[in-house]
């Protein structure tokens, strides 16, 4: 029983939050804000944090590194965040944000002798503002490990299951063991639900009417690890009259 309830601070975010920039970007923006709000480092009238995409990504791990830095990007682009340089070493150009709170119509956060209804605020995790050299914690309460829940929530895996359904005539289920066949390989490489039709058509007009091959067009054998790049860069026969290329 204990696997079905959470037993962790999980991350949260607002649904209206996620419909207005994105369900990825409102979760970046979410813990970065977060972090502001521990934040000692005052630059130019604002607050800002700074780590490595790869620090970042340890409070991500659901996430591929890609799929982390184009929510960032994303969040640059439309400016919810706003990046900037503050560190001592010219050679050093790891970025520092901070979140354009009168883009989203709030005020700036509160700083750490501020009233806040969250009881952690002061459990030393802020940054030190005398230095740029400290990173933030490689994890925090807030970051979840539930896998299974994030890759639901984040990849429409049933569709991948359905397309398949419609492609072969057949009928696999949205069960656990499709459903990691189709997650593994998306945190694998970062596949898009496009890479996984692309698969199955490659691959439905190689053996839909191939008695001998048209068996292998189920789950386990077109999105295994070993051979889904490749049946992704296939380039299936294309007829012509009279028969095949070969």
């Amino acid at each position: 029983m204990g696997n079905l309830l959470i037993s962790e601070p999980p991350l949260q975010v607002l649904p209206s939050l996620a419909n207005k920039i994105g369900l990825n970007e409102a979760i970046v923006l979410q813990q970065f804000h977060y972090w502001l709000i521990r934040s000692n480092n005052e630059r130019d009238g604002h607050k800002w944090i700074y780590n490595s995409y790869t620090s970042w990504h340890k409070q991500f791990p659901f996430w591929s590194m890609n799929t982390l830095k184009r929510a960032i990007l994303s969040l640059e682009q439309d400016e919810y965040l706003i990046s900037g340089n503050y560190n001592k070493a010219g050679f050093d150009k790891t970025k520092w944000y901070r979140i354009n709170y009168g883009k989203l119509g709030m005020g700036q956060p509160l700083t750490q002798s501020e009233p806040t209804s969250d009881p952690k605020l002061d459990d030393g995790s802020a940054h030190n503002g005398s230095t740029n050299t400290n990173r933030l914690p490689e994890s925090t309460s807030e970051t979840t490990t539930n896998h299974s829940v994030a890759e639901a929530t984040q990849f429409d895996w049933q569709s991948v299951i359905d397309y398949l359904n419609e492609k072969s005539g057949k009928h696999f289920r949205h069960t656990d063991s499709n459903r990691r066949l189709v997650v593994s390989r998306h945190k694998d490489g970062d596949f898009t639900i496009d890479d996984f039709k692309r698969v199955i058509d490659n691959q439905c007009f190689e053996w839909l009417h191939d008695k001998n091959m048209m068996k292998y067009l189920r789950p386990d054998t077109l999105f295994r690890a070993s051979k889904f790049e490749g049946y992704l860069n296939n380039t299936p026969q294309q007829p012509r009259q009279g028969g095949w290329f070969d």
